[in-house]
Formats: structure tokens, C-alpha cells, sequence
């Protein structure tokens, strides 16, 4: 039976960059799209990073009984919904995958698929570091979104509590202090679990 690693981490701890290496390493390994509502940023792709969608759809979806999770993040700019859809992206008798996401969607998605079929990496990286890099990031936007930066990383504290991290049963964690060696650390990781 195949496995999700379903990579998780608090905004700017690395996940998007961890995530792009091991699909480079592990090209056996499939990875399942979530689906958004917010808009496209510079340097993302249609289907890539996300299926950017729009509320319509995702109705569609929901009255077809296929969204596994959703998530709606009141933002300075609205509100975006993050959302696992049933789509058919996902063969566990065939198939190994990589997910990029939060702790309540990896909680969601192990309750619909079952925990055998998931196994968590948590990434971490102190928060005066993480807010560095999430402040370069923005700043290389278009139209960079500081108000919008800055309630992510204060709602990261309630959605990465250590209470909430306990209760979805992650023990294992990955510091992103030193990229090359926390990659080697999942590396491992991934090869016996």
C-alpha cells in the first residue's frame, strides 16, 4: 500500500522549497494539487502549487460530497478557501505521494484515508527567522500584501500550537536551520517510514 508524506510547517519555515527538492529526489512519487480561492502570485502555476478556482467550483464540489477538507482564512483581501478535493489524483494501492499543507488538513486527510497511509513531516524554523524570510518573499511580489504577511504568521501560533500538534500525533520534527541537512534528515526519514 502506497503512503502520503504530507509535509507541514508553519508560513516561510521552507515546506515549499523541501517540498520541490523531494519531488526532484523521489520522482516515483506523485503529489496531490489542492485546490484554492485566493488569487494566483507571481512566480505560482495554474495546477502546480494549487488549482486556483473560484467559490462556484468549489460548491459544485461540495455538493458532490468530494471535498475531503477546507480551510477559509479571513484575510485582509477577502476571504481564500485551501481545499482537498477527491478528485481521483489519488491511488494508494500504486501509488507513493507528496502533499504540502496545514496541521487541520493533514488531521482531515488522515481521517478520510486512514493513519497507515500518512506520514507527517513537520518542518520547523525559530519564529525571528521565519518572519526574515517571509518579509524577502513578499517583498518580491508585484503588489506586495505586509497586512496580509503579518496575520499568517500571528495566526501560525493558534494553528501550530503545541496542543494541536501533539493531538494529530506528530512526534517526528525537522529543523530548517541548515536546508541541505534537515533535506538529508527527511531523506532518512522517508526511507524507513
Amino acid at each position: 500500500m502506497g503512503k502520503i508524506y504530507y509535509i507541514m510547517g508553519k508560513s516561510s519555515s521552507g515546506k515549499d522549497t523541501i517540498f520541490k527538492e523531494l519531488k526532484e529526489m523521489c520522482p516515483d512519487y506523485r503529489t496531490i494539487t489542492l485546490y484554492t480561492t485566493r488569487p494566483i502570485r507571481a512566480g505560482e502555476t495554474q495546477g502546480v502549487e494549487y488549482h486556483f478556482t473560484d467559490e462556484e467550483k468549489l460548491a459544485e464540489f461540495s455538493a458532490a460530497g468530494r471535498v475531503i477538507e477546507m480551510r477559509a482564512y479571513h484575510t485582509k483581501h477577502g476571504v481564500w478557501k485551501y481545499f482537498t478535493v477527491d478528485d481521483g489524483q489519488v491511488n494508494l494501492e500504486t501509488w507513493n505521494y507528496l502533499v504540502i499543507g496545514t496541521l487541520e488538513s493533514y488531521r482531515r486527510m488522515r481521517e478520510y484515508y486512514g493513519a497507515e497511509a500518512l506520514v507527517p513531516i513537520y518542518v520547523e524554523v525559530e519564529d525571528g527567522l521565519r518572519l526574515s524570510r517571509a518579509l524577502e518573499r513578499e517583498r518580491m511580489q508585484a503588489e506586495p500584501k505586509y497586512a496580509e504577511l503579518c496575520r499568517r504568521f500571528l495566526a501560525d501560533s493558534e494553528d501550530f500550537s503545541e496542543e494541536k500538534i501533539r493531538a494529530a500525533g506528530i512526534e517526528k520534527r525537522f529543523q530548517n536551520v541548515d536546508f541541505a541537512r534537515c533535506l538529508e534528515e527527511i531523506m532518512i526519514y522517508l526511507s524507513v517510514k
